[in-house]
Parts: structure tokens; C-alpha cells; sequence
């Protein structure tokens, strides 16, 4: 899944450049599935699509980086748009329950820290951000 700014959650083709990537999200190939959520911290709602990856490319490293967080960027086409709200207010009274339900992995993935990113999630996780579509 991915969480960054989404300027038309409606497009078609949706296009993340140089994204980071935390939780296993390094290894997004074309042809995953992947959930869009749109970043509340650019004005965004939450989750807002699906689709599935048409290509992804990883971000070369700076040589002169002694660390640097792994980024690749990746172009989504656009199978669905969400049916109803998940974000950030949805999720919160799942913080630090640690479960194992889907709403305390996304709340830990997604809103833990404030950046942007595209992380990998369970088969269960996927499964219930599946039940968001129609």
C-alpha cells in the first residue's frame, strides 16, 4: 500500500516518484495489488483507491550516502475507488493495540510516523482493505 499525496484519486494512472519505502514496501513489483491511500497531511482522505502496479522502478542510491532509506518509483493503474471513509480518525482508536486485527497494522504502518510511503502488508490486512471496495 502507499500513502502520499494524491492530486485525483480519479485518474486513470496515478504516478508516485521516488517514494520511501519501509515495511517490506522495497519489494512492490508490477502487477501487485496496492491500496492508495491519499496523505491527510497534504489534505488528503484517508484511503481513496486501488489498483494495481503497471511498473515499478527502484530510485538509485547517492553514493555518498552512508544511509539512505529506499525509494522506488512507481506508476498505479486504477481498478477502484474507495466506498467508504478509512483514514487517520477511522484508525486511531486502534493505535498501540497490537492484536493482530488489520486496523492496528495499518494505523502502526501508515500513521506511527507522518511520512509518505509504500509499505507491504499482511494477506489479512489486504483482505479487509478489499471489503472497501465495491
Amino acid at each position: 500500500m502507499i500513502k502520499a499525496e494524491v492530486r485525483d484519486p480519479r485518474a486513470k494512472s496515478l504516478t508516485f516518484d521516488a517514494q520511501k519505502t519501509m515495511y517490506g514496501g522495497k519489494k512492490i513489483a508490477a502487477g501487485d495489488v496496492i491500496y492508495v491511500f491519499a496523505s491527510e497531511n497534504e489534505g488528503g482522505a484517508g484511503l481513496v483507491a486501488a489498483g494495481v502496479v503497471a511498473s515499478a522502478e527502484p530510485t538509485p542510491r547517492i553514493p555518498a550516502s552512508e544511509r539512505q532509506t529506499p525509494r522506488v518509483s512507481i506508476v498505479v493503474r486504477r481498478t477502484g475507488l474507495a466506498a467508504r471513509p478509512l483514514g487517520r480518525a477511522q484508525l486511531q482508536a486502534f493505535r498501540g493495540r497490537g492484536d493482530g486485527r488489520p486496523e492496528g497494522e495499518l494505523d502502526f504502518k501508515l500513521y506511527r510516523q507522518a511520512t509518505n510511503k509504500i509499505v507491504g502488508i499482511s494477506p489479512e490486512t489486504a483482505e479487509f482493505l478489499r471489503g472497501f471496495f465495491v
